[in-house]
């Protein structure tokens, strides 16, 4: 069995996969139920002063027949006191002292308010502290959350005061509701964050009904923008980590959060750069004991790609994402039929002839119906083996060119020096 202990800026945890702070962590018994499952560690629902939530706060978006793809809620930070919160903290480390809490603050942005709560919860013996500056919805509406995690200055100024008082690791929580990830990444690392942990939630609106015409959720006949999750987010959120991962400015660990379902997601995450894996829609949707299958197929993929650890896997595959100006524009992919698998549903056909490049054929032989691709035409775009419904009908397949390798930016580089 690999071992899939990881150490993320000096927090251990018997396994990558943390529940994210969010309604599945509001609780000492949550958490105990969770680390009973099987999760490493936990990062408590975001701490402050207690807030009054409304009634309805959450909405799901179902697409093509599969429930919650995508989720979205208006949920605030902890309705309880914080008195009730630490003393479970404290009950839940001693019950369970090997796996990870992560104390999840967000208060004003004061210094003496961030010096006071930092003091208040690591003396319940937490094992780090993760910023919310990522919540976009209610509390940046108070000047917290992302209204302070959308100002690279104030997310330095903050880490900064949180590491003057801090005696554990801090890690910063970033909002995705911005142009540039990487500069606000770099900015909590200039106050001195420990790691980083990214994606908070999306600003969204999860739909209308058209009957009453209300927003989906409402609360007595208003609405109001949410934050968006679940694995609709995923592309999104695994792009950000590996933006931060393969940043020059950046060297702390990274917890990658956003639409992780299962193992192979959180191996995606780990190969782009990310230590360790927070999860929260999934758990909503299947309950706690899904971190079982996450941790019986990350050992197994482990083991069949003859790695010994899973922190051997982090950041694997950070070098191999760059910029589209590097890539090289004379490889060469078509498209290839196995009319022996092919049911003629004609999908790869229609799309190519409408929407991508028109080199599918049709054709008959022998009186049966086939397709054909004429490679000439070709450019590889992918867009028939995506449509295509069976697994096999349609590969893609490497050409050897006959050109050079060059990408976009040595092509500049020649035309540039050609021209003087």
């Amino acid at each position: 069995m690999a071992d899939l202990r990881i150490d993320l800026a000096g927090i251990k945890s018997p396994n990558p996969f943390w529940l994210a702070s969010a309604p599945p962590t509001n609780s000492g018994y949550q958490v105990q139920r969770a680390f009973e499952a099987g999760w490493g560690g936990a990062v408590w629902k975001t701490l402050g002063e207690p807030i009054l939530n409304v009634s309805s706060r959450f909405a799901a978006v179902s697409y093509n027949g599969q429930r919650v793809a995508g989720f979205n809620n208006i949920e605030l930070i902890t309705d309880r006191p914080l008195e009730v919160n630490l003393k479970e903290i404290y009950e839940t480390k001693k019950r369970f002292p090997q796996h990870a809490i992560i104390a999840s603050l967000m208060v004003e942005p004061k210094q003496e308010k961030w010096h006071e709560i930092v003091k208040r919860v690591e003396d319940v013996g937490v094992d780090g502290l993760e910023l919310n500056f990522g919540c976009p919805h209610g509390m940046a509406e108070r000047g917290m959350g992302s209204a302070s995690g959308q100002v690279p200055e104030l997310v330095e100024k903050q880490t900064y005061w949180v590491k003057e008082a801090a005696r554990t690791p801090v890690i910063v929580k970033l909002t995705p509701n911005i142009t540039d990830i990487t500069v606000t990444a770099e900015a909590a690392t200039r106050g001195g964050a420990d790691a980083i942990s990214m994606i908070n939630t999306i600003n969204s609106l999860a739909g209308v009904d058209l009957d009453t015409w209300n927003t989906v959720p409402h609360v007595a006949g208003k609405g109001a923008h949410g934050g968006y999750c679940g694995p609709a987010v995923k592309p999104i959120a695994l792009n950000m980590v590996a933006e931060c991962a393969r940043s020059q400015h950046m060297n702390v660990p990274i917890s990658g959060i956003g639409g992780i379902s299962n193992w192979q997601d959180a191996a995606e995450f780990i190969l782009m750069g990310a230590t360790g894996v927070q999860v929260c829609t999934a758990a909503m949707h299947h309950g706690f004991s899904i971190v079982e299958d996450m941790i019986d197929g990350l050992n197994n993929y482990l083991d069949d790609k003859g790695i010994a650890s899973v922190m051997d896997l982090v950041g694997r595959s950070v070098s191999r994402y760059s910029d589209w100006g590097n890539l090289d524009l004379n490889y060469k992919i078509v498209a290839e039929i196995n009319n022996d698998v092919c049911i003629n549903c004609n999908k790869c056909h229609i799309a190519c002839e409408d929407t991508s490049h028109q080199c599918i054929d049709l054709y008959t032989e022998n009186g049966v119906a086939k397709l054909k691709v004429r490679e000439e035409d070709c450019v590889g775009c992918n867009l028939c083996s995506i449509v295509c419904p069976v697994d096999g009908a349609i590969t893609m397949v490497e050409r050897k060119s006959a050109i050079a390798p060059m990408t976009w930016n040595e092509r500049q580089l020649l035309m540039s020096s050609l021209s003087k």
